[in-house]
This record gives structure tokens, C-alpha cells and sequence, in this order.
């Protein structure tokens, strides 16, 4: 994502609104309708806001210890009515729990929690976390 790992600063998503318009812009442009927006650790930064302002244009979401839940208040999650699967790794003590901590706020929320797996649930134990996901995906409408 611009702004993040190798890419050079991106004036464009130096706001919440700015990674909101960017995100919609590629769902756009990828044509997607109703996805469910899969956001793991430093994607949270633009999963999170697109989610308090545009959750109703997604079938589901999928917060993997996302960063940046703490900007956001109880009152603003539950306002969000979008499906949502809260996953992450038990291994993973520091934002696995602190993004727990804020997303169970999400009245339409689940929990799944990879055992014997760190903040990168998905490469530590791919079979489970998978697993947990398409379940998750099945029980949408």
C-alpha cells in the first residue's frame, strides 16, 4: 500500500479520508461489489476507516491484529453492522489482544484465535487460519 514497506510517502493517504478514497478507488477499479475486505497488521491503518465509513458496501470483514484500532471509540464499532471475523494468533500477546480489545465492540463480530501461531497467523499456521476464514466466508450471505 502507498506510504508503507518499500514504497515511497504518499500525500494521497496521509488522512483517514485520503486511504478511505484510496481503498474504494481500487475496489473500483478491480470492480468488486460487496467484498469482504481481508486486513492484515498495517493494512488496518486503511481496513479501519473504510470499514467505519463504507462497512454497508462490504459482505464481511476480516481484521488479522490490525493496527490502528485504538483510533476509533466503542460508540464508532458499534455503529458497524458489516459480519466480521476477528482472527489472530495466540502467540501474537501484543496486538492480537489490544486489537480484541477494540473490535469486540463490533456487534456482529466472531473470534477465532490460530493456536501456536504469531502476528503472521496466515504464514505460521496456513491450514488453520484458512480453515477459520472459509468458515467464516460459508456462513455469509
Amino acid at each position: 500500500v502507498p506510504g508503507y514497506g518499500d514504497s515511497p510517502p504518499a500525500e494521497m493517504v496521509a488522512s483517514a479520508q485520503g486511504r478511505v478514497a484510496f481503498l474504494d478507488r481500487v475496489l473500483q477499479q478491480l470492480g468488486m461489489q460487496r467484498p469482504v475486505l481481508v486486513s492484515p497488521s498495517m493494512s488496518g491503518r486503511f481496513a479501519l476507516p473504510f470499514l467505519l465509513a463504507r462497512g454497508d458496501q462490504l459482505a464481511g470483514f476480516v481484521p488479522i491484529a490490525p493496527v490502528g484500532t485504538k483510533d476509533y471509540t466503542a460508540e464508532q464499532y458499534q455503529q458497524v453492522q458489516t459480519p466480521t471475523l476477528i482472527l489472530y494468533g495466540d502467540r501474537d500477546t501484543r496486538l492480537g489482544p489490544q486489537a480484541l480489545q477494540s473490535l469486540r465492540y463490533l456487534p456482529r463480530h466472531r473470534v477465532a484465535v490460530v493456536s501456536d501461531a504469531g502476528h503472521a497467523c496466515y504464514l505460521d499456521k496456513p491450514e488453520d487460519f484458512h480453515q477459520a476464514l472459509l468458515g467464516f466466508l460459508r456462513q455469509l450471505k
